[in-house]
């Protein structure tokens, strides 16, 4: 019974570390892309932008 609780107790740090994983897969294109000069300059205006767009869509359903 001590291997089941054992076992148990190992999800959480799995959970954890496949979790890590998976961020660093999705951002590495976009760490690639902020080496070429060119998309370094348009990638914090698409940020903002983007941002803005979800802060208006939130505000507008929540009707703020």
């Amino acid at each position: 019974m001590s291997d089941f609780w054992t076992n148990v107790s190992r999800y959480p740090r799995f959970f954890i570390s496949s979790l890590v994983g998976l961020i660093l897969i999705i951002l590495t294109p976009f760490r690639n892309l902020l080496k070429v000069k060119k998309f370094r300059i348009l990638f914090p205006l698409v940020l903002i932008g983007f941002l803005l767009s979800l802060y208006f869509i939130l505000v507008n359903m929540t009707g703020l």
